[in-house]
């Protein structure tokens, strides 16, 4: 009889603890177990910059001032010693997942559509950066960075809203800030002309980001043979044809000529580029997302 109040709070917190988790939305619940999986603590940026926590010694540069010099250690040796100290000031990151009708696209019932993977893939990025201390936000004017856990839940509420009605997305670049980081995420097959227009303004502003193209292992094998009738996802485009087989080798060098370019646009700016299929491990490209997004230029 003594254990049943113990019992009945037991209970309680558990109910409350349910209830807390079923009001969080499905794709934060997604995004938080994705990260937890690749989490990377609260030192994983590791560049130099203003802060508190020592981070190495290393010899003096051009340029480096001298109140950077560690004098004592300078004296056991024959160089002038920089004491660096891990960065530590909160920078901006900006994201835009295309929400376009091309990414709802799935060649198979067993993988998720293209969007579903770049939502989560852009939701989990946003928990390790903010877990980091950074500032969070979308490319566009609804969510502008910030902190914390409420930001998370903004974010993940505007990222599981519904899609625009276009078949293939522009990227969304005006309210970026000046010297912050992006993070772009789309099929990129519409057309490259506003990638190219929204890179180049970035890069005029001092932007760093990160390219990501998610395409579905479909696109990239393009298993179709005989008749075939191929529409795209808004139902704006329609090609039939009776030999698909004859189109595999052009579509696949059409498919490199244009990951050849965004590779090309992304070097320009200064950003980075990669193609992640739907069919892999989304860890393994939110990895490559965190520290693609954290190494130094």
């Amino acid at each position: 009889m003594t254990q049943r109040p113990a019992i009945d709070t037991a209970l309680a917190l558990r109910r409350e603890g349910e209830a807390a988790a079923s009001s969080l939305p499905p794709l934060l619940v997604a995004a938080e177990h994705l990260a937890s999986t690749v989490q990377m603590g609260g030192h994983g940026r590791r560049r130099a910059g203003a802060g508190a926590e020592f981070w190495q010694f290393r010899p003096a540069h051009e340029g480096d001032e001298a109140r950077l010099i560690d004098w004592r250690r300078s004296a056991r040796s024959d160089l002038q010693i920089i004491r660096d100290r891990e960065w530590q000031a909160a920078q901006s990151v900006h994201l835009w997942v295309d929400d376009a009708a091309s990414m709802q696209f799935s060649g198979a019932k067993a993988r998720p559509e293209k969007s579903a993977r770049a939502r989560l893939l852009a939701l989990a990025l946003a928990v390790l950066m903010i877990r980091a201390g950074e500032r969070v936000g979308l490319a566009g004017p609804l969510a502008p960075p910030r902190p914390g856990k409420a930001q998370l839940m903004q974010l993940a509420a505007l990222l599981s809203a519904e899609g625009a009605g276009a078949d293939y997305g522009v990227p969304e670049a005006s309210a970026i800030i000046a010297r912050s980081r992006a993070v772009f995420m789309s099929d990129f097959m519409g057309d490259p002309g506003p990638v190219q227009s929204a890179l180049g303004a970035l890069a005029d502003r001092g932007v760093n980001g990160v390219m990501l193209q998610v395409l579905d292992p479909v696109e990239e094998e393009f298993p179709f043979d005989g008749r075939t009738i191929f529409e795209s996802i808004g139902g704006t485009l329609r090609y039939e044809t009776r030999q698909a087989g004859d189109l595999r080798s052009r579509y696949r060098d059409r498919l490199a000529e244009r990951r050849a370019l965004l590779a090309s646009l992304a070097r320009s700016a200064g950003w980075q580029f990669s193609t992640h299929h739907t069919g892999e491990s989304a860890q393994a490209a939110l990895l490559w997302l965190y520290a693609a997004l954290e190494r130094r230029r």
